[in-house]
């Protein structure tokens, strides 16, 4: 046999059309379509691309169908959706990274994993009992999906589809009656249609009869959320508050660990000037970000620490004026049977937990009141029990194990009438549900501390404040938003901002907010679409396994 150094493709090869080798790659090619198109439409890109989030699973679904089409296995359809699922996770939420390298790479890649189920469910379905069941199961599946991301150890709702709408918040006003799931809701109607239309309706269709169902599926949620938009007036008694931005890095100046370390009191007297320069006579609440004082304070013994009495000095040089900060705070329990799941041991503290913690002061006098953050980070706040129960001894400058949380959600009642806030701290208001049960227990103002320097200047901190705008028109109540480093913001109950703070700098701001003391229909009923998607998908996984074991079954003639 003769070996050439320089092989020619044979006739039938050199035939190949160009045709051919674009089938060869399509697939790939719409799975990246699809995750570009998710990403281009999420926050924070410009608002009015965010309706481009309503064609963005048509290439995703093309994909699925031209797979079928081909014969493909389930093994090929799993790791080509997986494909679109992890590029979009990837150009969404890459920023996790600069937190720490291995959770943002492990974010992303289970994520995605996670996300593949209901869509192999959907393929399932749609294989065992129709295309017509089929594709009215995917928005099931996944809203059951996002539903469970939203409650169990592994939550992480940042990419929830209603999410997606954040940017432009003008278009979904009715999220006072739906809540954020209804977003997804609408985003999978409109794409389930347009697909639809450009696939599987007859080719004799004109485009009037192909597109009408889409169209009327996108202007008509849009048409409504103006008309709710336009009516909508701000409800409830003022009260002037004051956000602060103290700007300490938490790489390189919050931390005792950290090189430039900002010592505790000088970190405390940032925050007492600038909350200063903003008061007025009329100031009634200050809100102080996560953590803003970091070293550890014992609650049982909180009044007796130096910088707490400094605290209460300044509230005094202030009457009428009212404090809410965050902490870090260790509750300790007398014996074994009486501390938390999540507590540790150790010799000279006994049991006890570590809480990352709001705490309103009253004024000068009068009892604290603490409220533990009760969404906690998968993997950076919480970790699973049985792990947790493995580590005893910890220092308490670098904590390591689960944080202490409650069950209960506490609104801070102040002494101004009608004023009682919901202290939501960082990853909690990303969750429309968690934020509502706030509302119903009497709350009256969301508030929010966060410490979003993590991220450094990323679509991160952009895309947590944008989320805290679907919380506003949700429970249709005020926002007051303090961040260590990010961005600071008074936003109204239409979720427009109407003061926010630049990224990475010192500052403070003041604004007259107003107290809704009226619940809206999602306050009052819940999340009713995630629980009914739950309860759907059950019977769909019921019906689809029963098709699958009567099609195994032999014929018996």
């Amino acid at each position: 046999m003769t070996v050439t150094n320089n092989p020619t493709l044979t006739s039938a090869e050199s035939a190949a059309p160009t045709v051919g080798r674009l089938a060869y790659w399509l697939p790939s090619l719409l799975a990246l379509l699809s995750a570009a198109l998710l990403w281009l439409g999420w926050p924070v890109h410009p608002g009015p691309l965010a309706l481009v989030l309503l064609v963005a699973w048509v290439p995703f679904l093309r994909l699925e169908q031209l797979l079928v089409q081909r014969g493909a296995s389930g093994w090929k359809v799993f790791r080509y959706a997986y494909l679109s699922l992890l590029l979009w996770n990837a150009f969404t939420t890459y920023w996790v990274s600069y937190s720490t390298l291995g959770g943002g790479i492990t974010a992303v890649v289970l994520n995605a994993l996670m996300m593949s189920a209901p869509v192999m469910a959907f393929y399932h379905t749609k294989r065992l009992a129709g295309s017509v069941l089929g594709y009215l199961s995917l928005p099931i599946y996944w809203i059951a999906f996002e539903q469970l991301h939203l409650h169990w150890d592994l939550t992480w709702p940042w990419l929830t589809l209603g999410n997606g709408f954040a940017q432009a918040n003008y278009l979904v006003q009715w999220y006072e009656y739906t809540g954020f799931l209804g977003g997804s809701v609408w985003m999978w109607a409109v794409n389930i249609l347009a697909f639809g239309a450009l696939y599987r309706r007859p080719a004799t269709d004109g485009p009037a009869r192909r597109w009408l169902a889409p169209l009327v599926a996108a202007l008509l949620p849009i048409g409504l959320s103006y008309f709710i938009g336009s009516n909508y007036q701000e409800k409830g008694a003022a009260a002037e508050v004051v956000v602060i931005q103290p700007n300490v890095d938490p790489f390189l100046e919050k931390f005792s660990s950290t090189p430039n370390f900002i010592p505790y009191d000088e970190q405390l007297s940032r925050l007492i000037r600038l909350t200063e320069q903003q008061l007025t006579p009329q100031t009634r609440l200050v809100l102080w970000p996560e953590t803003a004082l970091e070293e550890p304070y014992f609650e049982q013994s909180f009044d007796a620490n130096p910088k707490i009495q400094r605290v209460r000095n300044f509230l005094g040089q202030h009457p009428g004026l009212e404090l809410i900060t965050g902490i870090t705070s260790i509750t300790q329990y007398p014996s074994k049977e009486t501390a938390t799941s999540t507590a540790r041991f150790r010799d000279d503290l006994g049991y006890y937990d570590v809480s990352n913690t709001a705490v309103h002061f009253p004024g000068v006098t009068g009892p604290v009141t603490f409220y533990h953050k009760s969404r906690l980070v998968p993997g950076v706040e919480k970790v699973p029990v049985a792990l947790a129960s493995l580590i005893n001894n910890i220092d308490l400058g670098g904590f390591v194990g689960s944080y202490g949380s409650q069950d209960e959600r506490t609104v801070f009642q102040t002494a101004t009438p009608g004023l009682r806030l919901a202290p939501s701290i960082c990853y909690e208001s990303v969750y429309g549900d968690f934020m509502a049960e706030y509302v119903k227990r009497g709350a009256t103002l969301i508030g929010i501390i966060t410490n979003d320097g993590w991220w450094s200047d990323s679509p991160g901190h952009q895309q947590h404040v944008q989320y805290a705008t679907l919380r506003a028109i949700e429970t249709r109540r005020d926002v007051a938003r303090s961040a260590n480093t990010g961005i600071s913001a008074f936003i109204n109950q239409k979720g427009e901002f109407l003061v926010r703070t630049a990224w990475w700098t010192q500052d403070a701001r003041r604004y007259t907010v107003h107290l809704n003391t009226e619940q809206t229909f999602y306050v009052r009923h819940g999340e009713l679409i995630g629980p009914a998607c739950q309860a759907l998908a059950a019977l769909l996984l019921g019906f689809t396994v029963v098709q699958g074991v009567r099609r195994r079954q032999p014929v018996v003639s």
